[in-house]
């Protein structure tokens, strides 16, 4: 949509001429123009004016040129956001029912810490994750009629924005593409953001470029983590250069510092998501999975991220790295499963840990326990959640407090 220099300049004349109305009504001003009288009545017009200029303005400039930024992960959330998996869907082949006992625990401990925001299909649809659900306090968790494909709601869903003043909350519809044209359909899990902004009243913005939530991660003050392997991939935005993408996250994303990884571990059909790799747990702190079999087809790429990391700067100061253990490679059917104990979801007041049945969870469930000594860490167990390629972190997004 293109809005005129005239258009906006006459929305902004109108802002400014209530503004000195308002004043003037502070002092029982008897002008015409000043009705209704009341300083409250005439200062709420005006906040709304500004609200619908601010609109206008979404049109013409970024958000980051307009305060936004997308905050980090603990920061506070209102809500998280889910698509519940169709039972039709591609992600759980012969294994749909198996899987259900993970998603009941996730929201279990979702809704102790937050509200929890389902999209479904249909009233079908509904009635089937309430039958999973059933037992739970249900006031804690909403419904939405938002049909998805499948249930990866962090890769599909809406990227949240904020800023200190209104409109505080916005969202960022990136293009979706299904990994890569991967796995068609995606027709409704690409509108999935719009939808769920049209629900919140929100502004949309849109980068027209593909990404997915998972190949980004951010610590709210100026740094993301993604990597070469997914975002410089010629499936997701063969025309824009590694000088373009960048462009666009520091743009709709709000950070400065952009730091690329290189590849992602065996198995994860995303061409290689940050959420399996590395993740921020605090503003200069980065939590890394390491291969310590040196036999493993992870061991290596691993190490080179690491080394990459160790050579990374926020301002002057190095990344504080700890290292995360992998679990032992878990193989089904003949296909390695992408399992990382980095695909956790930091909730307000717990952190969802995808565990594997495997020896070194223990050490990454402590390791994560130091890492956020004020939240539950939970671990639950996701030997068959993984047969979908992904976990809690996949399955997530946080919508921000204002």
């Amino acid at each position: 949509m293109f809005v005129s220099a005239a258009c906006r300049d006459a929305v902004r004349n109108v802002v400014r001429s209530r503004e000195k109305c308002c004043r003037q009504a502070a002092g029982n001003c008897r002008l015409a123009a000043c009705a209704p009288q009341n300083f409250a009545d005439a200062a709420e017009e005006i906040a709304n004016l500004r609200w619908a200029f601010d609109v206008l303005l979404m049109t013409s400039q970024t958000p980051a040129a307009l305060g936004y930024r997308m905050p980090a992960e603990w920061e506070s959330h209102s809500a998280t956001w889910l698509s519940w998996p169709r039972r039709e869907g591609i992600s759980f082949p012969e294994s749909f029912d198996r899987v259900l006992p993970a998603l009941r625990a996730m929201v279990e401990a979702l809704i102790e810490s937050e509200k929890v925001c389902i999209n479904v299909c249909n009233g079908a649809h509904e009635a089937e994750a309430q039958s999973v659900l059933r037992g739970l306090p249900m006031e804690r968790i909403t419904f939405y009629r938002i049909p998805t494909n499948e249930p990866w709601c962090r890769d599909h869903g809406p990227i949240f924005l904020t800023r200190n003043r209104d409109p505080k909350l916005a969202v960022v519809d990136w293009d979706y593409n299904a990994w890569g044209n991967k796995y068609p359909p995606f027709n409704h899990d690409e509108v999935v953001p719009t939808r769920v902004a049209e629900i919140l009243n929100v502004p949309v913005f849109y980068p027209h470029m593909i990404l997915e939530g998972g190949s980004i991660d951010v610590n709210g003050a100026d740094a993301l983590l993604t990597t070469e392997s997914c975002l410089l991939n010629k499936n997701r935005n063969p025309n824009l250069s590694r000088d373009q993408i960048e462009e666009r996250l520091r743009d709709y994303l709000g950070v400065r510092d952009i730091f690329w990884l290189g590849e992602g571990i065996a198995g994860d059909d995303t061409d290689g998501h940050i959420d399996d790799l590395a993740r921020f747990v605090s503003a200069q702190t980065v939590v890394a999975v390491v291969e310590e079999d040196r036999d493993d087809e992870n061991y290596e790429p691993l190490q080179r991220n690491l080394t990459r990391l160790r050579q990374m700067k926020i301002g002057k100061d190095k990344i504080e790295i700890v290292t995360l253990p992998m679990p032992k490679k878990i193989v089904r059917e003949g296909v390695r499963l992408p399992a990382s104990y980095a695909n956790f979801y930091i909730a307000n007041s717990c952190v969802l840990v995808p565990t594997f049945d495997d020896s070194a969870e223990a050490v990454a469930l402590s390791i994560l326990r130091e890492c956020f000594p004020t939240r539950r860490v939970v671990g639950i167990n996701c030997r068959e959640l993984i047969w979908g390629l992904g976990a809690f972190h996949c399955l997530t997004q946080q919508q921000p407090a204002v």
